[in-house]
């Protein structure tokens, strides 16, 4: 079953145009002249209930704008949505019971306040029991590891420890699906961790779906089973995030170091030379046109191989070619 179906999905906004010269802005100022910037154009896609999707693109892409039509913010040009039966624009009201948002740039606690005061004035919004309020605070606070968190002032506290109470909040009333958009951005490692692992967990435990914007390709490794990636409002590839690198990338990158040391010309024919040290070396070569055995028969050949390390290309590696395939200009 679909807790999201969004079908020729299309947002036009007008924007004015910017006049050069000192006469133009004054006639721009006069009479303003408009332009039409499509920034979703007739998306199509689903997501299952309980589902963990990516959905990325470049700055400008339109992620965003799908978010804001998907959570009844905006309302789209043309095109239909259905979120957990609900058309967002027209039930905004209603879709809001079943969702949870967080928007990464914009908070939605009282800074002035502790967070747990913020949980407590949610719970009245979504009309719950004051007992099941405190239970579901409990529950979260131990999850998102806030305990110590909850009542210290919102503005007291770092931005990694914000963002746990932000996305804590935002599963108050037990939602059926999250929409996260950036909720990691100028996150440290450890921070970035602490929300995976919570969101992980609240998507097994409680089904809860996610539908993740992000430019951390770590966040897409760590929670997305499926992505779709949107490039000028159009989907540009969907897949599993397991086949990105398998489809689109055939490189693979080799660090081999040695019993003896290694001399400065060590090469190796249809191979990439990243770094020659003094005991070992990094090459990087396609799979395509060199085989991988080859390569590793000359490279036991040249030495006595202390150890050797194969890995492929990181994930934004693969992101950018896909980006670049797309708009090719």
């Amino acid at each position: 079953m679909s807790s999201i179906t969004v079908t020729h999905l299309q947002k036009t906004f007008k924007a004015k145009r910017k006049a050069a010269g000192l006469g133009g802005s004054l006639r721009a100022l006069v009479r303003p002249v408009y332009v039409s910037v499509e920034a979703v154009r007739g998306l199509s896609f689903e997501m299952e209930t309980g589902e963990l999707l990516g959905f990325i693109g470049p700055n400008g892409a339109g992620k965003s704008t799908t978010i804001k039509i998907l959570t009844g913010i905006l309302h789209p040009s043309s095109g239909e949505a259905s979120v957990l039966g609900f058309t967002p624009w027209k039930d905004r009201q209603k879709l809001a019971y079943h969702i949870g948002t967080v928007f990464g740039q914009r908070q939605q606690l009282w800074v002035h306040l502790p967070a747990v005061d913020t949980f407590r004035l949610f719970g009245r919004i979504y009309e719950l029991d004051d007992r099941d309020v405190e239970r579901r605070i409990a529950f979260l606070s131990e999850a998102f590891e806030i305990g110590d968190l909850l009542e210290t002032p919102v503005r007291k506290l770092s931005l990694g420890q914000r963002m746990r109470c932000e996305v804590a909040a935002s599963l108050l009333h037990r939602p059926k699906l999250l929409l996260l958009d950036e909720p990691s951005i100028g996150l440290d490692v450890v921070a970035k961790q602490h929300i995976r692992d919570a969101i992980r967990r609240m998507n097994q435990e409680e089904g809860v779906g996610v539908l993740l914007t992000s430019h951390d390709a770590g966040d897409l490794e760590a929670m997305c089973k499926r992505v779709i990636i949107i490039n000028h409002g159009q989907i540009v590839y969907e897949d599993k995030v397991s086949n990105l690198k398998r489809k689109h990338l055939s490189s693979k990158m080799v660090e081999v170091r040695y019993a003896e040391t290694v001399s400065s010309d060590f090469h190796l024919d249809g191979v990439e030379m990243l770094k020659v040290g003094h005991y070992g070396v990094k090459l990087r070569f396609d799979t395509q046109r060199t085989p991988v055995q080859q390569v590793l028969a000359r490279l036991t050949e040249a030495g006595d191989v202390v150890d050797i390390t194969i890995s492929d290309p990181p994930l934004e590696e693969v992101i950018a070619r896909i980006y670049q395939e797309a708009n090719p200009s």
